[in-house]
């Protein structure tokens, strides 16, 4: 049974984005199951790139190449291995009630698969008993873009099928080492917006594309393809790592797992049919992707319409494992823009053109077709009401909510 996850602290969201509180808010105004917490991923947060058995992720090799505009690296980040401790507490006297952190797959299992590395072994257990300490709730992002580099160069990574084996042994190991500990878990961060920005743009690692699609010069890549390709495997890969759980684990641990999803919210710029359409397609694209193999076991009917043999299909067994393996969907919300139709343009096309929408975030702006990857958070917050409505109607879950 699916439902929404949804983990924003509003008042902080209001202040960076420069809206005032229209009231003074405390946490007797929210319900007791309502959870505010915080999140960090791996790459970003633990720094230690070459201690105690770490191999590289893709993202060591790709900020190495200087691909990263100010030319930053991952090798220290937050120094999170080393200052765990210090942060707990810090979480601890912030009242913070919740805190989901990602693992390096590349820590835990230096080689891809096989061999599980002690100190990794170490350092996830010594953060999830300091949390445990603490009393705040935990949460495991399994996967945070940070794919071992070992396996990238074995078979591709997410553009192979090989992919789907590994992350489920890989999630075996995170659930039967720290699932006594653990009752939230999330497989994957994003697969419908990192299978762009890698194998579509190029700005993420490994830095896939093909021209003239991608915004960075790239020396491989097929910007058409492969982000279908790579997204089609994250979801059966989701899905195989939930089946798993539910039948070894879940009985005894309790816990659930589900799927994060990147998320604009979207307004037709004028109240054309055209405009209505492009609106909803928006959303197929955009939510329907992921979702609704999840949902329905398909993909939305105009992704196969507009991407034609380029979108890999799901064979009849493919779609009845993937259909209904999903406990909860979380959302990282960044704002909402106005869509309106752009014609289907001829010849090759990426996500973005297939999609055949312009959009703007705001009536006044420019338009453009490209699809951003956003660091900006939460402008219109208060529209976020609108999109968890509007998406459990149609992913017809409103009344498991």
């Amino acid at each position: 049974m699916a439902f929404f996850s949804l983990s924003l602290l509003l008042l902080l969201l209001l202040a960076a984005s420069g809206a005032a509180p229209a009231h003074s808010f405390t946490r007797s105004d929210f319900p007791p199951e309502f959870v505010f917490g915080a999140a960090t991923s791996a790459y970003q947060y633990e720094g230690a790139v070459a201690e105690d058995g770490r191999s590289p992720s893709v993202w060591d090799t790709f900020t190495h190449a200087g691909k990263i505009a100010d030319k930053s690296t991952g090798d220290v980040a937050s120094d999170g291995y080393h200052k765990y401790k210090d942060d707990v507490k810090l979480m601890a006297d912030t009242n913070l009630e919740a805190y989901r952190f990602s693992i390096s797959w590349s820590r835990l299992i230096p080689n891809g698969r096989g061999a599980i590395n002690p100190k990794g072994l170490e350092y996830y257990n010594n953060l999830i008993d300091e949390l445990v300490k603490h009393g705040i709730q935990i949460h495991v992002m399994l996967y945070h873009l940070d794919f071992p580099q070992v396996l990238d160069d074995e078979y591709g990574g997410w553009l192979s099928p090989r992919i789907v084996e590994d992350f489920t042994a890989f999630a075996d190991v995170c659930f039967k080492e720290f699932g006594d500990r653990v009752s939230y878990w999330t497989t994957l961060d994003e697969p419908n917006i990192g299978p762009i920005g890698s194998y579509d743009s190029g700005i993420f690692a490994p830095g896939r594309c093909s021209e003239p699609f991608g915004v960075t010069k790239c020396t491989a890549g097929n910007s058409t393809v492969e982000p279908y390709i790579a997204a089609h495997n994250m979801i059966l890969a989701h899905a195989s790592a939930t089946r798993l759980y539910r039948e070894k684990y879940q009985a005894m641990q309790k816990g659930v797992v589900g799927i994060n999803v990147y998320s604009f919210w979207t307004y037709p710029l004028t109240n054309s049919t055209a405009d209505l359409a492009a609106t909803k397609r928006y959303q197929d694209f955009m939510f329907g992707w992921t979702l609704e193999p999840l949902v329905f076991g398909d993909y939305p009917q105009v992704m196969k319409t507009n991407v034609g043999s380029r979108l890999p299909s799901f064979t009849e067994s493919q779609s009845e494992f993937v259909k209904g393996a999903i406990d909860f969907i979380g959302i990282n919300h960044y704002y909402s823009v106005y869509v309106n139709d752009r014609p289907l343009k001829e010849g090759i096309r990426d996500y973005a053109a297939d999609m055949s929408v312009y959009q703007r975030g705001s009536r006044t702006d420019p338009e453009t077709s490209e699809v951003k990857v956003s660091n900006i958070v939460c402008k219109r917050c208060y529209w976020l009401q609108l999109f968890w409505t509007c998406m459990m109607e149609r992913l017809g879950i409103l009344n498991q909510y």
